[in-house]
């Protein structure tokens, strides 16, 4: 599959390089080929392949998004998707350590508003960027748990397909609007890590009878 990624980071490199290692194509979109992240990426993976931002989601089958929120609106408005899936792996924090909508509405519906044509998914995002380098926890019978939400279930599968092909378990939360819950998640995790000091390579799991 041919997978774009807007935003290579810590986190979008992490899932990058995983995907890519399973035999996807990696096009990296940019408006600056310069972009320190970008050049960083590519001298870790040159199996990547990096163009413009538009012209990466048209060739893309699937996108994802791993970029600071507040760098989203400005990036997404005036794309076009035409109906392709955007995993929204980003999440809105504020001051402390807060919502960064202050709860009003998730970041992944202000993601849809932006990228109005796109079939926006939630997903990636409960977890910092170490579950994403390595998410095998070899002593477990059980696998890490990825949350996914969204409002189509076409977009959901295919994201929930590449998650089992990466050792993930996708659970379906229901609608885009669940993505507040699952951005809540996240801040726990955050201040349990980043701020509590508890160690980063802990997930959470899914268990049923």
């Amino acid at each position: 599959m041919k997978i774009g990624f807007i935003g290579i980071g810590k986190v979008g490199f992490a899932i990058a390089n995983h995907l890519q290692k399973l035999g996807h194509q990696i096009v990296v979109g940019s408006n600056d080929p310069q972009s320190g992240s970008l050049q960083k990426a590519l001298k870790a993976n040159p199996a990547f392949r990096t163009s413009g931002i538009q012209e990466m989601v048209s060739e893309s089958e699937i996108v994802f998004l791993a970029t600071p929120f507040g760098a989203n609106q400005q990036l997404l408005q005036g794309l076009v998707f035409g109906g392709k899936p955007l995993v929204d792996c980003t999440n809105p924090v504020g001051a402390g350590i807060t919502h960064g909508l202050n709860s009003l509405k998730s970041g992944a519906e202000a993601v849809q508003e932006w990228a109005h044509d796109a079939k926006v998914v939630k997903a990636f995002n409960i977890y910092g960027f170490e579950n994403f380098v390595d998410n095998s926890f070899p002593g477990y019978d059980v696998k890490p748990l990825m949350l996914i939400a969204g409002d189509d279930a076409s977009a959901k599968e295919t994201v929930a397909s590449l998650l089992r092909e990466m050792d993930y378990f996708p659970k379906d939360t229901g609608p885009l609007s669940q993505a507040l819950h699952l951005e809540h998640m996240t801040l726990l995790w955050v201040k349990m890590v980043r701020m509590n000091g508890h160690h980063p390579h802990f997930v959470w799991a899914y268990l049923e009878k």
